[in-house]
């Protein structure tokens, strides 16, 4: 009966905490940081881009079908690895607005 009672009472409680990007020291060094990832991330991706359609290219002209379809493979790869770079602000602020209006 006790733990029922503290139970709901803790679920009547209101917890209302929303991001703060002014406390933090260093918040804007760790922002730029992660916007260097991401550029880096994209690099590494048009590397591989290239690279898969070299092979892709090269298996092709090589009768290796293998090899071809494994440069497809890499490309498939590349432009998701791109996409989901690009969107990952649009896909974690999503998620976060989703998230907050639960209840």
């Amino acid at each position: 009966m006790i733990t029922q009672f503290i139970t709901a009472k803790l679920l009547e409680a209101d917890v209302s905490i929303s991001p703060n990007s002014t406390a933090i020291p260093g918040i804007k060094t760790l922002s730029t940081l992660m916007g260097t990832v991401m550029t880096f991330g994209l690099v590494l991706t048009f590397g591989g881009f290239v690279g898969s359609a070299i092979a892709m290219a090269i298996g092709h002209h090589s009768g290796n079908p293998q090899f071809s379809s494994r440069g497809k493979s890499g490309l498939l790869w590349s432009l998701v690895a791109a996409l989901l770079i690009g969107g990952a602000n649009l896909l974690v602020n999503t998620f976060f607005h989703l998230g907050s209006h639960l209840s």
